[in-house]
């Protein structure tokens, strides 16, 4: 799927909350590496300050990224939040690996939740991954994932 068919229908709402998935370039597994893992995820606290919105549930995966945002108010776009947790993080992490170019695919996927969806429901399948995955055989061992509702 192009990046141009991911963007078609996007809109931007406040107090809408967006599943989104995005990976790092060519799924190389950059998270593997603890230290790379632990700046990304430092970025998310910084994403939510930056652009008023909430990251209610999110897993950092080796080679990819889910989460659950929340837009608080008009200030940004969905495509702004991620576009800058992407940039600041990759910014870090190059820094850090004394490297530059892209560390992210240049699109994600996003889907915007109905009022009906059971958020529990979505929470528990986001923070799953690590088990499904097999890298691990308990959530409680996987260090790179955070919830409001678990």
């Amino acid at each position: 799927m192009s990046w141009n068919d991911l963007r078609k229908g996007r809109l931007s709402e406040s107090n809408r909350e967006y599943f989104i998935t995005f990976n790092t370039l060519n799924r190389v597994p950059y998270f593997d590496d603890f230290f790379l893992a632990q700046l990304f995820c430092q970025q998310i606290d910084t994403n939510q300050q930056h652009h008023k919105c909430t990251w209610l549930t999110w897993v950092l995966m080796p080679d990819h990224f889910h989460g659950l945002v929340k837009l608080d108010d008009h200030s940004s776009t969905l495509s702004t939040i991620v576009g800058n947790l992407k940039g600041s993080s990759a910014f870090k992490i190059n820094k850090h690996r004394q490297k530059s170019g892209n560390l992210w695919q240049s699109s994600f996927y996003d889907r915007a939740l109905r009022a009906d969806e059971n958020r529990l429901n979505i929470a528990r399948y986001i923070v799953a991954n690590p088990l499904r995955k097999g890298l691990v055989k308990s959530v409680k061992d996987y260090p790179f994932w955070n919830s409001m509702y678990l």
